[in-house]
């Protein structure tokens, strides 16, 4: 078989899209770099001094424009302004994530201490990445926010798009399975379980730039498996949605939303004993 025709193709193809994955891998890279310089928990090696610091972050501005030159090639976006902005951005990008590792551990009964939170629950390190890139979406950067959640997806179970709006000391308590949509808006000391889905009633591709996901309100914890669909639906502040609620309408503050379920339990002597299955 000669594969001269389809290696044109091929050819043509790459040309056309050349990002391919060394801009998934370097993006990874940067990530990891940069929060191991924002926090000593992920870093695998030590900096003791405020020189070894500045360097750092200096190799890591570096870096960035690096990745971004190829993102940026087609449109007008400087690329300059752009990597400053974002070292520019990060003392507030990581006062606010302190924030969200003490949310999680005043929040969790078996967090023994917020360097526990940072360390080991998957939840902080998809906020973490989330953080870092909203701030690239906020400057309206093609691709590179989405490689960063992406990547928290795949390494935590967690799917926040970097469009959406997060407030304050936001929790995520185990995680695995969150889904939150591009125009979502959370608000302050928000809590959410795993299994959450912020939804969009239609996928409709003409919906696109219109607001589809819902509003959470300060103080609103969110059980596991909860639904919540429609860009008009608002939970007032200071409720509690309960676990596999499934919500495609706007709830006023304070309210209590939960789903019903009946469990009957049978003593032993009427159901007899166990069944075995052979699967």
């Amino acid at each position: 078989m000669k594969y001269d025709e389809f290696a044109k193709t091929l050819k043509e193809r790459r040309d056309d899209h050349s990002l391919g994955f060394q801009m998934k891998k370097g993006t990874q890279e940067f990530v990891d770099n940069l929060l191991a310089i924002l926090f000593p928990h992920f870093c695998r090696e030590g900096f003791f001094t405020l020189e070894e610091i500045e360097s750092r972050l200096v190799l890591l501005e570096r870096d960035l424009k690096r990745l971004l030159i190829p993102i940026l090639k087609d449109t007008s976006l400087n690329l300059d302004e752009i990597a400053i902005q974002f070292m520019h951005a990060l003392p507030n990008i990581h006062d606010k994530l302190w924030l969200d590792a003490e949310a999680i551990t005043n929040g969790d009964p078996a967090a023994e201490s917020v360097d526990e939170v940072i360390l080991a629950y998957p939840g902080f390190t998809a906020i973490a990445y989330y953080r870092l890139a909203h701030e690239f979406y906020l400057m309206h950067v093609p691709i590179f926010p989405r490689l960063i959640t992406e990547y928290a997806h795949q390494v935590t179970g967690i799917d926040i798009h970097p469009g959406a709006e997060i407030g304050l000391s936001f929790a995520i308590d185990h995680g695995t399975g969150i889904v939150i949509g591009e125009s979502s808006i959370i608000g302050n000391n928000v809590k959410m379980y795993q299994g959450v889905t912020l939804g969009a009633l239609s996928v409709d591709k003409k919906f696109a730039k219109s607001k589809r996901h819902p509003t959470i309100e300060d103080n609103v914890v969110i059980y596991a498996q909860a639904i919540i669909l429609g860009g008009e639906t608002i939970v007032g502040r200071n409720s509690v949605i309960g676990g596999n609620v499934w919500l495609t309408a706007s709830v006023p503050s304070f309210s209590s939303v939960y789903q019903e379920s009946k469990i009957t339990v049978r003593p032993k002597e009427i159901t007899g004993a166990p069944i075995d299955f052979s699967i």
